[in-house]
């Protein structure tokens, strides 16, 4: 998988088409990716201890990572992730601008 947490990336189809938030966990085994504020979902909760509140609670739920493409920090448009080898080293960079990806 190309996306990596802690990417910025934009989200290309669906009910948040064009917006933007950072990948807070990758999914590889499933495919997907959880974005901040994207896809928010309300969850019921039941308190489990004393003290503790229920209530309705917002969470990203997770998309595909084929509904999203990284943002180049340099650049700021939206790009395939490629890859360079210098020095027995990999890493990503930018398609359109050839800037390293973090």
């Amino acid at each position: 998988m190309k996306i990596k947490k802690g990417d910025t990336v934009e989200i290309l189809s669906g009910n948040d088409k064009g917006k933007k938030g950072e990948v807070i966990q990758v999914l590889p085994k499933k495919d997907k990716i959880i974005v901040k504020g994207v896809n928010v979902r309300k969850k019921h909760v039941k308190a489990r201890k004393q003290g503790q509140e229920s209530g309705i609670i917002s969470i990203e739920s997770a998309i595909h990572s084929s509904k999203a493409n990284v943002v180049c920090p340099k650049c700021g448009k939206t790009t395939k992730v490629g890859y360079k080898i210098e020095k027995n080293e990999k890493s990503r960079i930018c398609k359109k601008c050839g800037a390293k990806l973090k």
